[in-house]
């Protein structure tokens, strides 16, 4: 069974990637990955924060000794810069280049554009094989307009694009005003795959203590719906890669964003329930469900669900939502 796809330039054995998560950031758990058949893994993200923290805590502990009197100052031992997070990372990543066969793609999450291009550039000299924009910082600001949102995230993508060489993924957000348009614009601007979606961690408010609760909860299947609904509709009228994220729990899951349109299909709460191991299950399910139907190649399943496919035999979303709505019966009481 040919189980080979493309994305972000690379052929790859299968059509599953171990997306970001912590679960990646070991190099013991990556080659798990691999063995029971991941065809590539996304690293866990590097933030602006943590690099920014980093560069303060340093600042402070040179600067200190010329806060005293300079005979005070023979007392300080001459420090180095400290090995800090985002020089783990780069380690990380280049053993992780070393160890594995398949491709590494390094994920980066940044507000300003000198910090994108900065990190982009260390990333790819570090040994990337591709890097996964992540543009998940949450609008909050009232006084920013959608459009003000947009164009950030084409000018992140574009800052990346002149610096660096790499095939560019982006992980984005659904709650865009009209993400049909800004999918186009981002494959305009280099983006040679777009990731849907990431997930917006949203706090829950804990009415004892009057804290917000920030734990995070894995995805729910059900959460596949909006995804798949997107590669649904962009499949054949974006130029880049599409890559499903979210909500991926099973086989059965896997197979849906195939016949959506995906080109690959990214798990991150199933493998951090069940381990790096559940790869392989979610591969030798994928197997099945192809062999049960006789089909032999993804080419004979991708997209046979998309919106494009399914307009030709005459369905519409329009009419898709206003069929649901009107066979929908009320809950008594309703």
């Amino acid at each position: 069974m040919n189980l080979t796809t493309r994305y972000l330039g690379f052929q790859l054995r299968n059509p599953l990637i171990a997306s970001a998560s912590p679960l990646n950031g070991e190099l013991g758990t990556l080659r798990a990955l691999e063995d029971h058949g991941a065809a590539a893994v996304v690293l866990p993200s590097l933030f602006e924060e943590q690099l920014r923290a980093e560069r303060d805590a340093y600042e402070r502990a040179t600067n200190l000794p010329a806060s005293g009197c300079a005979e005070a100052q023979t007392y300080f031992p001459v420090h180095g810069r400290p090995d800090d997070g985002t020089e783990r990372y780069l380690r990380m990543l280049q053993r992780a280049k070393k160890a594995l066969g398949i491709p590494v793609i390094a994920s980066l999450n940044c507000v300003r554009t000198a910090c994108w291009r900065e990190c982009a550039l260390q990333l790819e000299q570090a040994g990337a094989d591709a890097l996964e924009l992540n543009l998940g910082a949450t609008p909050a600001d009232p006084e920013r307009t959608g459009l003000e949102v947009e164009q950030s995230c084409l000018q992140a993508l574009a800052t990346v694009r002149a610096a660096v060489r790499l095939p560019l993924a982006v992980k984005i957000g659904p709650y865009f005003s009209s993400l049909g348009a800004l999918a186009r614009a981002l494959c305009a601007a280099g983006a040679d795959g777009l990731v849907l979606f990431n997930r917006f961690y949203q706090p829950d408010i804990d009415i004892r203590s009057l804290r917000l609760s920030l734990e995070i909860e894995l995805s729910s299947p059900w959460e596949a719906r909006l995804p798949l609904q997107w590669i649904s509709l962009l499949h054949g009228r974006v130029s880049a890669a599409l890559a499903a994220s979210t909500g991926v729990h099973g086989p059965e899951d896997v197979y849906k964003f195939l016949l959506a349109g995906a080109d690959v299909v990214m798990s991150t709460s199933a493998l951090l329930r069940h381990g790096a191991q559940y790869m392989r299950e979610l591969l030798v399910g994928l197997e099945r469900l192809l062999a049960a139907r006789g089909l032999d190649s993804l080419d004979a399943v991708r997209g046979r669900m998309s919106e494009q496919q399914l307009r030709g035999h005459g369905e519409t979303p329009r009419a898709n939502y206003m069929h649901m709505l009107q066979g929908t019966p009320l809950m008594p009481g309703g």
